[in-house]
């Protein structure tokens, strides 16, 4: 079994795709699996995404109907093996070590959640967010105290700056609602956050995260995916 499953939801996303998705493939950290979800793109996504899969056994692609992004992740939760789950979005890519740095912290610590630090990226500009200020192992209690300071922040909001032990979302059924048009990420990070025991974060930037019009979405669910 893999010890990480990326689970990446793709919508009409040929524009960025090779550079999301070659970024995966590069992970110095190599035991995982790729779970590409084509959420019904009326693009060459989906031929793009085949072609990642016959190069690398690692990568699983998901084709399936226009259902939306919180849909597209969970049907990639159901069939995922990995013992932790990493999320990216098909516009953005990782750091060379992003997956070897995130597992780095889950075995030192022991850990249910790692929250690692990001580049936004504004066209030729990237700035580290520097949002991660507490190191070291933090208790649910002292995670939830910072939270409540800033609930809005990108460090807890997203998905795609963490780690998720899967086991703690199967023995809780845990997922994303797909009914939701807004705030998915941070609903599914309050119920998972309810569960878990021990966090850690990292400073280390691991994520380009580049912000544009258009999402992983369809017209008609073209509403805000990120609660910030």
């Amino acid at each position: 079994m893999p010890f990480v499953s990326l689970i990446i939801p793709v919508y009409n996303a040929e524009k960025y795709l090779r550079r999301c998705l070659t970024s995966a493939m590069e992970q110095t950290f190599k035991d995982m699996e790729i779970l590409v979800v084509n959420d019904g793109s009326t693009d060459e996504s989906l031929a793009i995404c085949q072609e990642y899969a016959q190069m690398d056994p690692r990568f699983h692609i998901i084709n399936k109907e226009n259902t939306g992004v919180s849909d597209s992740r969970n049907r990639a939760i159901q069939i995922a093996k990995g013992d932790y789950l990493q999320f990216m979005d098909s516009d953005d890519w990782l750091t060379p070590d992003a997956t070897e740095t995130f597992v780095y912290a889950a075995q030192k610590f022991n850990c249910d959640l790692v929250i690692a630090d990001f580049y936004r990226v504004d066209k030729a500009v990237f700035t580290e967010k520097q949002h991660i200020r507490e190191r070291g192992l933090l208790t649910r209690e002292q995670f939830a105290t910072y939270m409540m300071q800033d609930p809005a922040d990108f460090y807890y909001g997203v998905l795609w700056n963490k780690l998720y032990r899967r086991q703690v979302i199967a023995d809780n059924h845990l997922e994303m609602d797909a009914q939701m048009r807004w705030c998915e990420d941070f609903l599914f990070n309050l119920s998972f956050i309810r569960h878990a025991e021990t966090f850690t974060a990292v400073q280390t930037p691991v994520y380009y995260y580049m912000k544009r019009k258009g999402s992983l979405v369809s017209t008609d669910w073209k509403k805000p995916t990120r609660c910030y």
